[in-house]
């Protein structure tokens, strides 16, 4: 097996027409458009010192990373009609990616227990949500979050590559780069799947678990209002969460038994393009009722 010997690689994106490189470009720039400004209006609001903001702009802030890892250059990309990216570039990508991929799963986990507590356990709200404890949780997950990346990303640094050098996806998505490697990539697949199941499937248990509590309290509501009111709000919040958890997990969980990387490249867009938008909206909107 010949091992290539260049430095970079061929993003091959979405479409090879160049009809409808123009629609991609003005279809994705518009979406980064609107996440980058939601997000940071959310950022930039009055509100940030109670908890519930505090971690919203967590959550903001990781998804504009999540969104400017990808996006832009592949925007870039289509604007010069050059598909390559290099090989320090990918292995940057899947960095930050998986670093802020891991945030906004952890943060979302959080919010959760964040309304669990009020929702659930509103008078001993402020003694159990403090300013010690938000820091601490928000810590923890930007140190998970790095963590669990650089293992990622430490393992594809052992790797040698064949020739085919083409990835059939608009970023550097792992499992597609695992798939050039002419290396045994064993261990590579063993630290996805730990990652996937300690920092993907136990939040989503935890997330689902506070969701459950929290619409059994909203039927107690004697409010006939107050109980749309709240399943309207926490209805929105965790359609996004499971949009977010089911394309996510689906693509990698899956990976094995699916062979078609279009099925892969719209899942993709769901959980890094799509949710990102929503966040903002469906978070600071909703919250306010």
């Amino acid at each position: 097996m010949e091992i290539n010997q260049t430095r970079s690689f061929l993003l091959l994106g979405f479409t090879e027409d160049p009809d409808l490189q123009p629609l991609f470009f003005g279809l994705f720039l518009s979406l980064y458009v609107v996440t980058f400004a939601g997000s940071l209006a959310i950022i930039s609001d009055p509100h940030l010192h109670t908890p519930m903001y505090f971690f919203l702009s967590n959550l903001s802030f990781a998804d504009i990373g999540f969104t400017s890892t990808t996006i832009p250059k592949m925007l870039w990309n289509i604007q010069t009609q050059s598909k390559v990216i290099t090989y320090e570039g990918c292995i940057i990508q899947i960095f930050l990616f998986f670093v802020f991929e891991c945030l906004d799963i952890l943060i979302l986990s959080v919010m959760a227990y964040d309304r669990f507590v009020a929702i659930c356990h509103p008078l001993h709200y402020m003694v159990i949500i403090n300013p010690w404890v938000c820091g601490m949780l928000t810590l923890g997950s930007w140190c998970l979050s790095v963590t669990s990346s650089l293992l990622e990303t430490l393992t594809v640094l052992r790797l040698s590559f064949c020739m085919n050098m083409k990835i059939p996806h608009f970023f550097c998505d792992l499992l597609e780069v695992l798939k050039l490697t002419c290396s045994d990539t064993l261990i590579n697949n063993i630290v996805v799947y730990f990652v996937a199941i300690i920092l993907a499937v136990f939040p989503l248990f935890w997330i689902l678990f506070s969701y459950s509590q929290i619409f059994s309290s909203i039927l107690r509501i004697s409010s006939a209002r107050g109980k749309y009111k709240a399943f309207s709000t926490c209805g929105s919040h965790l359609f996004v969460v499971s949009l977010f958890h089911s394309t996510g997990l689906g693509v990698y969980l899956s990976s094995a038994v699916i062979s078609s990387s279009r099925t892969i490249l719209v899942a993709s867009v769901m959980y890094t393009v799509v949710t990102p938008m929503l966040n903002p909206f469906i978070y600071s909107l909703r919250n306010r009722d």
